[in-house]
């Protein structure tokens, strides 16, 4: 058995609905909606959603409105490109108080100024990094250097 139509069988709708008059009381309560719709959208500053008859209301409501087309002046102008938007005065002095710090001074470089010398890194464990010093008894620092490497591997 199968899910398929039988032949010129259709599942789309194609009559045309016809549109029901309206009774006094669903004007009535249109009337109300349309002034409802009509102050919500003035308190959100949307003053060009409201509807001037309630007609339009009630065609909007119903689905058959279509909307008519602005004159506005500003939607006929076109939009020209003045370039970019530019300072009149070219110079503004800067804000200098007696009690000012300067926080952009230049950073010191810095240097190691310790009694040991460094000689070296060496990696103790996956990224664990050591500083590897050069001492009184060793001055290449190969001592250390082997100490850390046996470290490693046991």
């Amino acid at each position: 058995m199968t899910m398929h139509l039988a032949r010129g069988l259709t599942t789309l709708n194609t009559k045309k609905r016809k549109v029901k008059k309206l009774t006094e009381g669903q004007r009535n309560k249109y009337e109300v909606q349309w002034r409802k719709h009509n102050k919500e959208m003035r308190k959100k500053h949307l003053h060009e959603h409201q509807f001037e008859k309630l007609d339009d209301y009630i065609a909007y409501c119903r689905g058959t409105y279509k909307p008519k087309k602005r004159t506005e002046t500003v939607m006929n102008t076109p939009w020209h490109y003045s370039g970019p938007m530019r300072r009149e005065t070219k110079h503004i002095p800067s804000a200098n108080s007696e009690h000012s710090f300067s926080p952009a001074t230049r950073k010191e470089p810095m240097v190691y100024s310790g009694e040991r010398k460094l000689v070296g890194i060496a990696m103790m464990h996956k990224s664990n990094l050591v500083p590897v010093f050069a001492d009184d008894d060793d001055k290449t620092g190969q001592k250390q250097a082997t100490e850390i490497a046996q470290m490693r591997r046991n």
